[in-house]
């Protein structure tokens, strides 16, 4: 598929002056990047992996908290990965962030076990529920076409320290087969936070975090709504968004 070029943007992400760049006639990020960089807990000096890392989203946003030594994006899709490369460098964070392009089921061949956080907004949607597209970036990001769920969490056990955390954003439909996929590859759920449209919807997505050969007992978080009654964003979409802060 060629790339139109001429399409790329950057995006502000109001937040501590970084930015993005990206592509609206490929696949944009969406509210659940920015959801799963809120939802991971960091430490100083953490070493973070990020899966299916498209255009660098969600290793830009947590640079911002200063708090990771290393934080390292795989993504599949050359021209995609270079986007990431370039995002990078447009907020000056090669010291930081680094993007690796390759197939996420080789990552193990950087540094096995090294890693404090493994995070992923992978594809949700099953190869046979695939519609039809042209759009060969559009479907890799939407549907499991480079990798299964399973291989998800192959790779995240091989690369996390004994004690590290998975942290996944993903639908809700498919909770049950993600609770079952991660305890088979070691991957303990430990929090979980379901994300409901608007009160008094059915939630759509749900965040989670597992520990690698983490015990059991998990903590359900508080509810996180997107919308108040009246379609307004809710006070805690607008505080994960960093909404009237000075950047």
């Amino acid at each position: 598929m060629q790339v139109d070029k001429t399409q790329e943007s950057i995006e502000d992400l109001q937040y501590k002056g970084l930015k993005v760049i990206q592509n609206k006639a490929l696949f944009c990020f969406g509210m659940d990047a920015v959801l799963l960089a809120d939802y991971v807990n960091l430490k100083r000096g953490d070493r973070v992996l990020d899966l299916c890392t498209g255009s660098g989203i969600v290793p830009i946003l947590l640079s911002g908290r200063e708090k990771a030594s290393e934080i390292v994006g795989i993504e599949l899709m050359d021209y995609v990965a270079d986007m990431g490369v370039r995002s990078v460098a447009l907020n000056n964070l090669q010291d930081t962030v680094k993007t690796v392009n390759g197939d996420l089921k080789h990552a193990h061949r950087l540094a096995k076990g090294v890693f404090d956080v493994v995070t992923v907004n992978p594809p949700y949607e099953k190869v046979n529920e695939a519609r039809h597209s042209d759009n060969a970036y559009r479907v890799a990001a939407k549907h499991e076409v480079h990798a299964k769920f399973a291989d998800i969490c192959k790779v995240s056990n091989r690369m996390l320290k004994c004690g590290g955390k998975l942290v996944l954003i993903h639908c809700v439909g498919r909770l049950a087969e993600l609770i079952c996929t991660l305890t088979a590859h070691k991957l303990q759920p430990k929090r979980m936070r379901f994300i409901y449209p608007k009160a008094g919807q059915k939630p759509n997505m749900v965040l989670i975090e597992a520990m690698k050969d983490g015990g059991e007992g998990m903590v359900v978080d508080v509810p996180l709504y997107v919308r108040k009654s009246g379609g307004d964003y809710t006070d805690e979409i607008n505080r994960i968004y960093h909404r009237n802060e000075d950047a």
